[in-house]
Order: C-alpha cells, then structure tokens, then sequence
C-alpha cells in the first residue's frame, strides 16, 4: 500500500485507468523504486490497478533524472517483468497488457550530446533553464494475438528526436511480425508535425492536441501505423483530468 501522502495521487491514478479501460496501454516518464516518488514501481502498480497479468518496464537511465543518473549497462537488467523484478532505481517507459505477451524486446536510443533552453514555472513566474538531454529507449510487446506494439518516448532536441523515430521504424520490421497491418508505435515523440512523425510509409491513427493537457496546443502523442488509417480504428478523445500534463491518446482496434 502508498504511505498515506500518495494516497490521493494513487486513488486519482486508479480511477483515470478504470476510466480508460483498456486492454493495453503504454506508459512514459515513470519512475522505478524512485524515492522522489514515493518508491513504487509504477507500471506494476498501474497493473494492480487495470487487473492486467503482464507488464515491462524499460529503465532509459540508472537512477533519477532530477539528480544523479547514469546509463544503463550490459550488468544492468534492461527489460523488468512482473517475472523478474530485479533492478536497480530507474526511469523510463512501460507497457501493461491485459492480452498475453509472447515476447519483449527493447531498443536503445543514444541521447542528443547537446540539450536545449527549456521554460518552467518557478514561484509563480515562467523562468528558462538548460536541460541537458539523457539516453532514450523503445520497447515492444510481441502479443499472443499477433500484433507488434512498439511504445516510446523520443528526445526533446528537435532533429534529433526525428533520428530516433527513423530508428524505431526499421527495428520494427526486424521483429518477426511480418503483418504490417498489426505492428503499432505509440507513444511521446516530441515532434508537433504529423507529416514528418508520418513521413512516407507511417500514418497517424488519431489526430488530438495533446499538450499541454490543461490547454492542448500541439500534438506531441501518436500511434502510428504502416497499413492502417485513422478510419480503420475508433479514435476515443479524453478531457483533461489533473493525472498528467498530456492528455491519454486511445484507440479501439478490432
């Protein structure tokens, strides 16, 4: 159980996930035995919460991205399933599924070597700060059912997180799911232009402004696929609720 303190965050994170109801879904910017977080495992515990038997976590840093970090080594268990939980405090991305996961498989992304200025509120007012930029990663759940789902979450150096997309589209076709039609890539990629998240093969299965969640002014959030289109799939829009600053990007696929 949380201490009590994050028992409020805790009971809004359950209701917004019974609120979803999906079979599936992919996670970023979670923490791993963080203390500054309260020492969960959060994908873990968001799959207490949807009832869902499987689920991974991909560590893109050792350690917490507000002090100090380093990047995960060979030594370092890279991929972390409700079948081996062993691994030191990290951050990164994850996927709960309900539907049965045959396989993991995880990409690693170089971060950008040069960072960029970034604008936070600070007692009130908007201040500018130099953010450096940290190892990236993707990871993808082969499921029973036959489909790829790839989930993400890119640099926010711009061309650089282009580099990292281009990347993740051609480890996707290496994967043994030879269906294009069922291989999906979700996730943040940092990128507010559907046409170059897109390019010449990928389309975007849902159009929604998606950050800042109180005030969306971009799409930041995409799925994407090789054969289908946004008319192939039931795109199920989201208000913004308090639980992140991104609005949830969802989908129901047959």
């Amino acid at each position: 159980m949380p201490p009590d303190k994050d028992a409020d965050n805790f009971a809004l994170l359950e209701a917004e996930v019974a609120h979803l109801r999906s079979d599936l879904i992919g996670l970023q910017e979670v923490d791993y035995f963080l203390e500054r977080s309260g020492n969960h495992n959060q994908v873990g515990a968001v799959a207490t919460m949807m009832g869902a038997p499987h689920w991974a976590f991909a560590p893109s840093l050792m350690g917490s991205p507000d002090e100090k970090w380093r990047k995960p080594n060979e030594s370092d268990n890279k991929i972390v399933t409700e079948k081996s939980e062993v691994a030191g405090a990290g951050y990164g991305i994850g996927i709960v599924s309900k539907i049965p996961v045959l396989s993991w498989h995880r990409l690693d992304l170089k971060g950008s070597p040069v960072g960029v200025l970034m604008t936070f509120p600070v007692d009130g007012k908007m201040k500018r700060f130099y953010v450096r930029d940290h190892p990236r990663s993707a990871i993808a759940a082969i499921l029973d059912n036959g489909w790829l789902v790839i989930n993400t979450h890119l640099s926010f150096v711009p061309f650089f997180n282009i580099r990292q997309l281009i990347q993740i589209k051609r480890w996707a076709n290496t994967l043994g799911v030879t269906n294009k039609s069922k291989i999906l890539i979700m996730g943040d990629l940092n990128i507010p232009f559907v046409r170059i998240v897109g390019g010449f093969k990928w389309q975007s299965l849902a159009i929604q402004r998606t950050f800042p969640s109180w005030y969306p002014k971009v799409q930041i959030d995409y799925f994407l696929s090789q054969e289908l289109d946004a008319t192939d799939v039931v795109h199920i829009p989201y208000p913004h609720s308090g639980m992140s600053d991104h609005l949830p990007l969802q989908i129901e696929v047959d």
